[in-house]
């Protein structure tokens, strides 16, 4: 199954998180258990996810590199490259995952170290509070136990003017419907390009051209999914054959009719 492509959704419980995490977490998801197993391709986000594992081994991948995730392991990765996850019967994963730069503002953890790397859980988070999590006896309450202790955790730490700078670039970049270019937000939030590219590397570690490319890929993509009367130019591309060629560089997939519903 793929990413925007299959309706991964139906495989897993979904919760948003509360108040001012909101702003840092996308979202807490359980697998629900599956008796057989499936694939999952997730397209690089550059949103660092969290894997507790409440069931068993499973495994993943990182572009060709494959790791083996024991029942007992629980893991974070920064979804930088293509990631695969290969479920098995019995599969259930409870994830946290963070937007852009989230990590860094509850946590004070830069993503930029965690580039291409299976990162060990307990490097990230308390072993009790992982254990609490996998305790818990309901997604409702491990989806509780992880939300206070990364409210406590953020409610400790200072405003990053870097991480805000970056927001505030990204959500004008949105709000402008994915058109403007590096050199336009520039002009517009009363700063360099230079400095611009400066900020993304030091957040997210990706330059901002390359991160917004991906952003109106993955948002474009799921419209032309989702959406009838699909109009590349209202996402910034040039024409149809400029927004294909950009799906193909995202996905690795052409997108032709015989696969999908529009031509």
């Amino acid at each position: 199954m793929k990413e925007i492509f299959d309706p991964i959704r139906n495989h897993y419980t979904f919760a948003q998180p509360c108040g001012e995490l909101a702003k840092h977490i996308d979202f807490f998801s359980e697998s629900i258990v599956n008796d057989s197993g499936f694939t999952v391709e997730m397209f690089p986000s550059w949103t660092p996810t969290i894997y507790i594992n409440l069931g068993n081994p499973y495994q993943i991948s990182l572009n060709t590199s494959i790791w083996n995730v024991h029942a007992d392991a629980d893991i974070l990765v920064l979804r930088d490259v293509h990631t695969t996850r290969l479920n098995l019967p019995g599969d259930r994963i409870f994830t946290i995952k963070f937007k852009p730069g989230g990590l860094e503002a509850i946590l004070a953890i830069s993503q930029v170290q965690l580039k291409g790397k299976i990162i060990p859980l307990h490097h990230i988070l308390p072993t009790h509070i992982i254990g609490q999590i996998r305790n818990g006896p309901t997604f409702a309450v491990r989806q509780k136990i992880a939300e206070e202790y990364l409210q406590n955790r953020y409610q400790e730490r200072k405003t990053d003017h870097y991480l805000t700078f970056v927001q505030d670039l990204t959500e004008t970049y949105q709000e402008t419907r994915l058109q403007f270019n590096v050199s336009q937000l520039a002009e517009k939030h009363f700063t360099t390009s230079k400095s611009i590219n400066r900020y993304f590397h030091r957040v997210i570690g990706i330059n901002p051209k390359g991160y917004f490319s991906i952003l109106r890929a993955r948002t474009a993509l799921t419209a032309y999914m989702t959406a009838e009367g699909f109009d590349p130019c209202e996402f910034g591309y040039y024409d149809s054959s400029h927004f294909y060629r950009e799906v193909l560089k995202f996905t690795g997939s052409y997108l032709t009719e015989s696969l999908y519903k529009h031509s």
